[in-house]
């Protein structure tokens, strides 16, 4: 695990040594305040005291953001043959995607708890169902791992950070919109497999308050599947070479 850190820690370190760290954080949290407080279905339109309104807008936006942060972390890597270096050290490729998918998960944890402040605040303006709130963070971090994870598959199988980054927006499309609108047009079992592989139903369930064994599993289980494809992929290349 010492490996995994120091990876992560010098991914980490490379965030906020560019813009990337910063813009994402001032991107994120600009779009986020302007929908929950200003625009839309915003937190006075609907005049209840809630974050419905962030978790939603958020739910979109980390989906574009992080495919953005991860397009970068392999596929530049593989592009300047850094990896190559990298690899040539006493580390696995499994501490690698590791090391990269921890500091991308702390980056997003920093940038949701500056988000804090709007939770303050709305329990201030009335009673809050704190327990929801909290479930919605834990249904924002649950559905960034997956993100994450899909983002490195998507960097480890291509040196080049456009096409990593269209692949990423590609996949996690199926899980945000196709699997839902498909699981509304069977019925059965077919319906059933479509419905679970929805991550909207999922996420949607958590962030009412409600935590099933059955949606951490769904979550955890596409992280660890991202995570062992983008090893897989780092792998065979190895074997190649």
């Amino acid at each position: 695990m010492h490996s995994v850190w120091i990876i992560a820690k010098r991914e980490f370190n490379s965030f906020f040594d560019s813009l990337v760290s910063y813009i994402f954080i001032v991107v994120f949290l600009g779009i986020s305040g302007f929908f929950t407080w200003l625009f839309g279905s915003d937190i006075f339109l609907i005049g209840q005291a809630t974050l419905q309104p962030f978790f939603s807008i958020a739910y979109f936006t980390l989906f574009f953001f992080i495919p953005a942060l991860t397009m970068r972390m392999l596929a530049e890597e593989k592009r300047s043959g850094t990896l190559e270096l990298l690899l040539t050290k006493a580390v696995s490729d499994w501490e690698v995607v590791l090391g990269k998918f921890f500091a991308c998960l702390v980056l997003i944890l920093i940038a949701l708890a500056l988000t804090l402040p709007y939770y303050i605040t709305v329990a201030i303006i009335g009673p809050v169902d704190h327990g929801a709130v909290w479930c919605g963070y834990l249904g924002m971090i649950l559905m960034s791992m997956t993100y994450i994870a899909i983002g490195l598959f998507a960097s480890s199988i291509t040196n080049n950070q456009i096409v990593a980054f269209l692949l990423a927006l590609f996949i996690g499309v199926f899980f945000l919109i196709i699997f839902n609108v498909l699981s509304s047009n069977f019925t059965g079992t077919t319906g059933q497999v479509l419905s679970f592989l929805s991550m909207s139903s999922h996420f949607d369930s958590i962030s009412r308050g409600v935590i099933d064994s059955r949606d951490l599993l769904y979550f955890l289980s596409i992280t660890f599947l991202g995570l062992m494809l983008a090893e897989t992929s780092l792998s065979k290349r190895n074997i190649v070479e």
